[in-house]
């Protein structure tokens, strides 16, 4: 054997990095058998010569000696049976083999064990008589020992390969070492930082707990140590006595209380040559390492790079599908949010919806404050409890006050994180409050409200509660505006409505009088239907229905100009065809900006008579109105006339009739004939007058039109309809009568 001169020899980390490679550590590993010799004369087996490998393997110098019988040179072999083969040998003359033969050489702490395979063989004289014995033999103690290790090694690896703990893997290959080298060592595994600059506690299952603890830590640098200084030069450093070291300086009195001589240290390299650790080996007696110890150090350091870089590859997966799953929780948390608070389009549901979708999932108490006229207004809380949320909406801040944090994330549109109870008064005491989180609420970067988190024990804001409350707030903000701005848009709608549509039926003296309007749409989707019934001089009755080509505002502007065209000049002129002839006018006069549709009508005015009601009316363009008589059928009211705001003459000619009593006029939009089935078959003119008839005898004015919209129901299944519908029914009840039949 060889020692490796000098007090450091740089070796590399990994195995198969030696001179020679894997074979090389191999090799030196499992050691070169050693042939003994030995030569003994008489009976009492007198040492006359012997090769060094013998003298070396028994004992070294002081046992170097011949002349003596070999009971007295090795006593211990006396009681292991050595001396007794001798003597049978000796005896019969025959010779005797044995392979892997356990002997123990030396006695107390000394004693070495040692495995030989061996041959007695009889020495015999020039008459064949027997004159001594010769030993011949080889130690395999070394082979044996590395066998060992190299089983270990493999149940490490298969280890490594099942991914077993790192640390139980590490305490493992500790364990073996120690158990199977032939001298006393203890193993230590250190790891390094994710930065390399420090190495922290792996492995080692035999230094004293306070050594352990001490180096913890250690950085990573020239001299600190055997191992600090082998991470730094990611070569080994072998120090043989810590007592006279440099490197050891700082370190001299912790380990002389852990009764540590020797450290020799090799750095654990990755593949790609970026620090993992150190593998140390430690001597309670000054010693510098064999070829064997070099080699078991590389080889082992290289088994601790695999385990190591397996157990980052598994952490860094685990590490990937913990954040894949935390950014997946987070979009579902994002997405049913962002479901909740678009549910409706009201701005303060949607707020109180913002609140809810915070507790308990970002924080266990949620406030939420907006601006109105220069004041702070909360309109949502959440909390565990009913009591929590009473006490939290109590408390309104104050908008301007400095310090107060809801004032001044209003004041600076930035979050506000803190690990304290918020500033200024409030319940915090009674909360239990321990941090908060403050977010705005912006509208096109302007803050008009914010939404307040607090912590309660030991809850914490981190940075990913943050980004998520602030993503959380910004889509709550932009649901906020768009319901703010629809229910804007609603109340104009509701507004321009309630300009185009009567308030409600007045009292007709002589007539049943009842409506029925539905828009397709909804907010500024306005109806294009509209109808109107208006008192004119000497008890005269105006009655109107028609249907504005388009939707939307400009379809309100021209409902709204024929709707009041016709009540501005029905009292001034003679009669229904001068008042659509103005009508007309007035269309075809309007600017362009205020559309360019067309209108269909049905315009008429009505005397009540005690014979019923006589009326006059005329139809430009629009659908026929049909008369439910006295005996309960249905006939269509036929007038000729063009379409309205298309040309200057729209030749309409007048339709005068009487309506007796019990009998009903109705008008209505294409809205009803054009409803379509399941399978886009039309509702149709044919039954519009079905459902007419199918009415009850003498019906009521609100009971035709329920007769009509129910059936017209049912042949759609209910679904939502394309467009506008519009009834208006008159029905005469003599002289002294009149009755009201409210719009729907």
């Amino acid at each position: 054997m060889t020692l490796v001169p000098g007090l450091d020899q740089p070796v590399p980390g990994r195995p198969g990095s030696a001179p020679g490679g894997l074979d090389d550590d191999l090799r030196a590993l499992f050691g070169h058998s050693t042939a003994v010799f030995a030569s003994l004369a008489g009976p009492a087996h007198m040492l006359e010569a012997a090769n060094p490998a013998f003298f070396a393997a028994i004992g070294g110098a002081d046992r170097a000696r011949t002349g003596l019988p070999l009971g007295e040179l090795l006593p211990e072999l006396v009681e292991q049976g050595l001396i007794t083969v001798l003597d049978r040998v000796f005896r019969t003359g025959q010779a005797v083999t044995g392979r892997d033969r356990r002997v123990l050489l030396g006695t107390g702490a000394d004693a070495r064990e040692a495995y030989f395979d061996f041959t007695y063989e009889p020495r015999l004289d020039a008459g064949g008589n027997v004159t001594g014995v010769r030993m011949i033999g080889t130690e395999t103690t070394q082979v044996r020992q590395a066998q060992a290790l190299t089983a270990e090694h493999g149940a490490l690896l298969e280890q490594i390969a099942r991914q077993a703990p790192l640390t139980d893997v590490l305490h493992g290959m500790a364990r073996v070492i120690e158990e199977l080298s032939p001298d006393e060592v203890l193993v230590s595994v250190l790891l390094a930082d994710a930065d390399g600059r420090h190495l922290r506690h792996g492995a080692a299952p035999s230094l004293p707990d306070f050594y352990n603890e001490a180096i913890d830590g250690i950085a990573a640098g020239d001299g600190v140590g055997s191992c600090g200084t082998a991470a730094h030069r990611r070569q080994s450093v072998i120090v043989s006595d810590i007592a006279t070291h440099a490197y050891w300086d700082d370190f001299r009195d912790l380990a002389q209380k852990a009764g540590l001589a020797a450290c020799w240290s090799t750095p654990i390299l990755a593949r790609d040559g970026s620090l993992l650790g150190t593998f140390a080996m430690y001597h309670r007696t000054p010693r510098a390492p064999q070829d064997y110890d070099l080699a078991l150090a590389r080889i082992f350091a290289g088994t601790a790079a695999l385990a190591i870089e397996r157990h980052q590859a598994e952490q860094a997966r685990q590490a990937a599908e913990a954040r894949e799953k935390a950014a997946r929780a987070d979009l579902a948390f994002l997405l049913d949010a962002s479901t909740a608070l678009a549910y409706d389009l009201d701005a303060t549901q949607t707020l109180q919806r913002l609140a809810a979708a915070c507790s308990p999932a970002l924080a266990p108490l949620c406030a939420v404050d907006v601006v109105e006229s220069g004041r702070v207004r909360r309109v949502a809380t959440a909390a565990p409890d009913a009591g929590q949320r009473a006490l939290l909406a109590s408390h309104i801040p104050v908008y301007d006050a400095a310090d107060d944090a809801v004032a001044r994330v209003l004041a600076s549109g930035m979050s506000e994180v803190a690990r304290r109870t918020p500033t200024g008064p409030g319940p915090w005491h009674d909360l239990g409050v321990t941090g908060y989180l403050c977010v705005p609420l912006l509208d096109r970067g302007s803050t008009f409200g914010t939404m307040t988190l607090l912590s309660v024990g030991d809850h914490t804001f981190d940075g990913h509660t943050v980004a998520l409350a602030e993503e959380l707030a910004r889509r709550a903000a932009s649901a906020a505006r768009n319901a703010r701005q629809y229910t804007h848009r609603v109340t104009l709608a509701r507004d321009l409505q309630a300009g185009l549509l009567l308030p409600g039926v007045p009292d007709v003296p002589g007539a049943d009088v009842a409506t029925y309007y539905h828009p397709a749409g909804e907010g500024l989707d306005i109806g294009g239907d509209f109808y109107d019934v208006f008192p004119l001089r000497d008890g005269r009755w105006a009655f109107m229905l028609g249907d504005v080509c388009g939707r939307g505002a400009t379809a309100a502007t021209t409902t709204a100009l024929v709707r009041h065209t016709a009540r501005a000049v029905a009292p001034l002129l003679p009669g229904p065809q001068a008042v659509v002839e103005a009508v007309n006018r007035a269309l075809c006069d309007r600017p362009g900006s205020h559309g360019t549709g067309f209108v269909t009508l049905v315009y008429g005015q009505f005397t009540p008579t005690p014979e019923g009601l006589d009326i006059e009316l005329i139809r430009a363009g629009h659908t026929a109105p049909l008369v439910l008589d006295a005996g309960h059928a249905v006939h269509t009211v036929e007038a000729s006339g063009l379409l309205l705001g298309v040309a200057s003459d729209p030749q309409v000619s007048p339709r005068r009739f009487r309506l007796r009593p019990q009998e009903s006029l109705l008008l209505y939009t294409d809205g009803l004939t054009e409803a379509r089935a399941a399978d886009g078959e039309q509702f149709g003119e044919e039954r519009v007058a079905q459902a007419l008839g199918a009415a009850t005898r003498r019906p009521a004015a609100r009971q035709l039109i329920d007769a009509l919209t129910d059936a017209v129901h049912v042949f759609t299944g209910g679904h939502d309809i394309d467009d506008d519908q519009a009834v208006l029914v008159l029905t005469a009840t003599g002289p002294g009568s009149g009755s009201i039949g409210e719009g729907r």
